[in-house]
């Protein structure tokens, strides 16, 4: 067994000796995502698991062990970490757990120091933490993020955004049931395979790749009428992970609409703009904004290769690249609005609306202020200017009953349905458009 070693303020270290020993537990948040990232993380020699242990037990763990004033992201989170560790399944002793952190204020910096509380409430203080981030807030000397692996993990987010866009845009309506989950189960397994061999990693291999996954999307038959699009937004946890928001898209699905859910890349850009923000508004090194600007432009450059292959597939709407996603926050909100999700998912839901998506649901968990404040405390604002909009919050937390959130949302679809048929029965008038919408906004 691996020797413990801890640094000079006490924090358990994860060795180069354990890389070898240990099996790395990674939370899940979007699963064919973070199933390309674990293929990643292989390929650099660690052994590594996705979870994907979920339902009540999950939620009675974080409750536990988190102190339950904390936001209903992190209890979910850490509950499923040590609820894993607890199953049986794995031997406690040769385990580390994986967690990101951004360096702001919120969830993805500060849920690494609730982990470690409630590993030692848990009687589980010996299993390492490893922090993922760019910051520098703490390094170990049994895992380094290379240069190399983060380009890799830019491709598994690209792929796994194009994949989840046409997997939406085509699940409402397939002929067969299950034929577009078929059709991601070939895409995953292609490209898995290809990322275990080293390919695909190219952006010429990726651009093919596009292009094969287009086709296996296209080729599943579909029927011809068009389903009510319903906007997904909020904070990146609840928003993305079916353990969050109660599998909030199958209900969608289960309701005859069809989900619009904004991709995991434009928050990464989000992410890097706030680093290159903060030079501009608190000051810093000049280094760090051109660098930071290099690396958006970087990373936009296969964004857009994925709007092109969306585009030009003659099937799929494409969504705008970050730069058009950040133009709609122009009146609403500051650069500097970056606490939570920030200005992201205000923009979020502006593009919806201006893009032909006025129904929206807000996923908003409990103990999240600053996504209440860009998200609920937006949608007045939003209704004002937008009067056609039909944006309804859903709260989150172990204590809200999933009928209670289904009825909200079913009340939004009764009024988005009820929208849908006035504009049909409504003549189009020159100065206005379907329920009231001013055409200078189209």
């Amino acid at each position: 067994m691996a020797e413990l070693k801890y640094d000079k303020t006490g924090r358990l270290l994860f060795t180069k000796e354990m890389k070898k020993e240990y099996t790395l537990l990674i939370p899940q948040m979007l699963p064919d995502h973070f199933a390309m990232l674990v293929s990643i993380f292989r390929g650099e020699g660690y052994q590594v698991e996705m979870l994907d242990n979920t339902g009540r037990p999950v939620i009675d763990a974080g409750q536990k062990y988190v102190h339950n004033d904390a936001c209903y992201p992190a209890i979910l989170v850490i509950g499923q970490l040590i609820n894993a560790i607890q199953s049986g399944k794995y031997d406690p002793h040769k385990v580390a757990l994986v967690i990101t952190q951004t360096g702001g204020g919120c969830r993805a910096s500060n849920y690494i120091h609730l982990l470690r509380k409630a590993l030692e409430k848990a009687g589980l203080s010996f299993v390492p933490v490893i922090s993922v981030n760019l910051s520098g807030l703490e390094s170990n000397p049994g895992f380094k993020l290379s240069l190399n692996l983060l380009r890799k993990a830019v491709f598994a987010i690209i792929y796994g955004d194009l994949i989840m866009n046409a997997a939406h845009q085509v699940r409402p309506y397939e002929v067969t049931p299950g034929a577009a989950d078929a059709a991601v189960s070939a895409c995953m397994d292609f490209l898995l395979k290809d990322m275990d061999a080293g390919k695909g990693m190219t952006f010429k291999s990726m651009r093919a790749n596009f292009d094969r996954i287009i086709e296996a999307f296209k080729a599943v038959p579909v029927t011809g009428e068009q389903k009510v699009l319903v906007g997904v937004v909020g904070e990146i946890y609840v928003k993305y992970a079916p353990l969050g928001n109660n599998n909030l898209c199958d209900f969608l699905l289960a309701e005859g609409a069809e989900p619009v859910v904004p991709g995991l890349i434009d928050f990464i850009l989000f992410k890097i703009n706030n680093r290159e923000v903060d030079v501009g508004i608190y000051g810093g090194k000049w280094v760090k904004e051109v660098f930071c600007r290099w690396l958006q432009k970087y990373v936009m450059k296969y964004q857009h290769a994925m709007i092109d292959a969306l585009k030009n597939s003659g099937r799929f709407r494409a969504p705008g690249d970050f730069h058009d996603l950040h133009s709609y926050i122009s009146g609403y909100l500051g650069d500097g609005n970056k606490m939570g999700e920030g200005w992201l998912l205000t923009a979020e839901m502006l593009e919806l609306i201006n893009t032909g998506v006025p129904n929206i649901v807000c996923t908003q968990p409990f103990g999240c202020l600053p996504n209440h404040i860009v998200g609920k405390g937006m949608i007045r604002k939003i209704k004002d200017d937008y009067p056609w909009s039909n944006v309804v919050a859903i709260d989150y937390d172990p204590g809200a009953t999933r009928i209670n959130q289904e009825n909200r949302i079913k009340l939004m679809l009764a009024n988005a349905r009820a929208l849908a048929k006035e504009q049909r029965a409504r003549t189009l008038d020159p100065e206005e458009g379907p329920s009231g919408e001013p055409v200078s906004a189209r």
